[in-house]
């Protein structure tokens, strides 16, 4: 669709009111699904935050990379087990999650971010003791639980203008590795730091009262309503872990937290500068 300059100058008035509530406060953004495997999305999702870093919003760019080290253990022959949606992670595949979220996604992240010229740093949650955390459960190996957040290394970088980027691996007092839930990892930095906002990339619309119909989107709900929505069974299967990262988010005193479709074009732009917004919104009450 064409726009005229008259047009284009109105959506930018438009946008002018939200730009002002945004500009100054920090934004954690939890990246991951397809919206980080196809590449024009990714490439697209890169310049929305370079954007929205240049209009003085504090990005933190929180990432997983399941898929990547998928790839990585298929190559070397080992077979991925979960249970409940967590990987099982022997000390080999924690080097392989360690090689491939702390190197090769994280740079590759920072270095999109650099090109579309933004100024990014890469972190992993063992830099700083970022990420302190203990052992999940023994059947599940190197999974780790958070027990503490270090928001120095992520608020000093934002006090010199940089776009921290977090690979979720996390550590212990012994100087294991641990491999971090991303969603978790999110709202756990999300409260640490005093984010204004969580947006946590899916690859769902958001909450949806009737699964197979994307029209019953639930545009907004408090943390009262997403038990009645448990029990209801509205709120179902993998949609469960997020929602609870995104409750916990709220009890750690993030305003607003955001479960929205990665795969939807500019859908961080939609919901940061936008009145409809996009996706659900968590709010506590």
């Amino acid at each position: 669709m064409d726009f005229s300059n008259a047009q284009r100058a109105e959506v930018l008035t438009q946008a002018l009111p939200h730009i002002k509530k945004y500009t100054g406060k920090t934004v954690v953004i939890k990246y991951g699904g397809n919206a980080m495997v196809n590449d024009e999305l990714k490439q697209q999702v890169m310049e929305d935050i370079v954007l929205l870093w240049l209009i003085g919003v504090k990005i933190v760019l929180v990432h997983g990379g399941g898929p990547e080290i998928n790839e990585l253990m298929n190559k070397v022959g080992k077979k991925s087990e979960f249970i409940d949606g967590l990987r099982i992670t022997d000390k080999e595949t924690m080097d392989i999650v360690q090689m491939v979220l702390a190197g090769k996604v994280n740079k590759t992240l920072v270095n999109l971010l650099e090109m579309k010229g933004g100024n990014a740093i890469g972190l992993s949650g063992m830099d700083g003791r970022l990420i302190q955390s203990e052992i999940k459960s023994k059947k599940l190996g190197f999974v780790g639980e958070i027990k503490k957040i270090n928001p120095h290394p992520i608020t000093d970088l934002l006090e010199k203008d940089y776009i921290p980027v977090i690979s979720t691996v996390g550590c212990d007092k012994s100087g294991n590795s641990y491999n971090i839930n991303g969603d978790t990892a999110a709202a756990h930095i999300a409260g640490a730091i005093g984010a204004e906002k969580l947006i946590m990339m899916t690859d769902i619309d958001g909450i949806l009262a009737d699964k197979n119909d994307p029209t019953t989107l639930i545009h907004e709900v408090t943390i009262k309503d997403t038990e009645r929505l448990y029990e209801d069974g509205v709120i179902s299967g993998g949609m469960i872990p997020k929602v609870e990262c995104c409750v916990e988010a709220v009890h750690k005193g993030v305003k607003n937290v955001v479960i929205l479709d990665g795969r939807v074009p500019h859908s961080v732009l939609m919901e940061l500068l936008t009145d409809e917004g996009a996706g659900t919104l968590f709010k506590e009450g």
